[in-house]
């Protein structure tokens, strides 16, 4: 049977209501000093539970993982418990929602870092980038190369996250591999230099992904454990010699490992994807055996034909959730979507990011 935006989907054992899900958004809204959520989280999230599925905001896994100011965490008992409060508020409306686990690597700066530490990376190549931090935007500081026993450690540190993840209530979790973040970072041969078991071959530098996926195998199921890569993105200044063969091997060890889903960001919004690239992620596409959730710049006709076509299981949409908790009804009606204002993506409280209006709202407003 052909499926279409709006049927119900099946990821493992999880049902979601539809396939119009959630992408991770960073918001910029957690506490600094204790990077725990914020109260308006809990709203903001149970506000949007109508999406199949929610993929919450990149999560720093520990301390180092850190790489801009407001965004939480959830190595701590204090975030556990609001985030226990968040996962909560969406479960009582209906919904699912995943953590996505997220460790930055080189894009970071020692001023978020403890003890101004220098950020952590596969090698020693500063990012030429910039990182949000008090209040502005300033170069990514220089990294330092991991020591193998500073890689087993945040190894760990993945697992520990998906525990207090699971204590957290979350449905699963979605392992952060993409848009020149750490992992990403080892995967992609401009950022990774290494010269032991970590870098070189391609079954060197995705070494890192076999042990992480083991750590967080420990605790959630295979199906209940997502991936987001992006083979062919330059976000955060990466880019791979070859995205064709680095990840047809990564993607064989997700089919071992027989995940959940894949989530692969096909495009950013507003840049060209090159005809090459294309034929990148076509054969990564077909190479995958599993669920697949397609995002990058989709609208209600794109993600119609990705889904109906069978290239995607679901679709993520990012800005278009910021401004439209209910947009899974107003997709499904053709109704009008709200604009979202962009002044307020990042940081601030209640302003563009509790107070966009349902569609019920704003039928009030015009009958009134």
């Amino acid at each position: 049977m052909m499926s279409d935006l709006f049927s119900p989907a099946t990821i493992g054992s999880i049902e979601t209501k539809n396939r119009i899900y959630m992408a991770p958004l960073t918001r910029s809204r957690a506490h600094n000093d204790t990077d725990v959520p914020s109260d308006l989280a809990i709203e903001y999230y149970a506000q949007r539970a109508s999406s199949g599925l929610i993929i919450a905001e990149a999560t720093q896994i520990s301390k180092m993982g850190k790489g801009y100011d407001m965004t939480p965490g959830i190595y701590s008992d204090e975030q556990v418990s609001k985030w226990k409060e968040i996962t909560d508020a969406v479960h009582e409306k209906g919904g699912k929602i995943f953590l996505q686990l997220w460790h930055v690597g080189r894009i970071s700066h020692k001023d978020v870092l403890p003890d101004g530490k220098e950020p952590l990376a596969p090698s020693a190549i500063k990012a030429d980038t910039k990182v949000f931090v008090d209040g502005e935007q300033i170069p990514a500081s220089k990294p330092k190369a991991m020591s193998v026993d500073e890689i087993k450690q945040t190894v760990k540190d993945f697992g520990k996250a998906a525990l207090n993840a699971k204590k957290a209530g979350f449905d699963g979790v979605e392992i952060h591999g993409a848009n020149g973040y750490l992992l990403d970072q080892f995967f992609k041969d401009k950022t990774n230099k290494r010269d032991d078991e970590y870098g070189g071959s391609i079954e060197n530098r995705t070494r890192i992904l076999r042990e992480v996926i083991a750590s967080v195998l420990d605790v959630f199921e295979p199906s209940q454990v997502g991936i987001r890569l992006s083979p062919t993105g330059n976000f955060n200044d990466i880019s791979d010699s070859d995205p064709k063969a680095t990840f047809s091997h990564v993607i064989d060890i997700l089919n071992e490992n027989k995940l959940g889903y894949l989530h692969i960001v096909e495009r950013f919004p507003g840049m060209d994807v090159s005809n090459m690239d294309l034929k990148i992620l076509e054969n990564l596409r077909a190479k995958w055996d599993g669920f697949y959730i397609a995002n990058g710049d989709y609208d209600l006709t794109k993600a119609t034909d990705a889904v109906k076509s069978g290239h995607a299981d679901a679709i993520t949409f990012g800005r278009p959730f910021i401004a439209n908790p209910d947009l899974p009804k107003r997709l499904e009606l053709g109704a009008p979507l709200n604009e979202p204002d962009q002044e307020t993506f990042y940081g601030g409280g209640a302003e563009g990011y509790t107070d966009y209006p349902f569609l019920e709202e704003m039928d009030k407003e015009e009958a009134a």
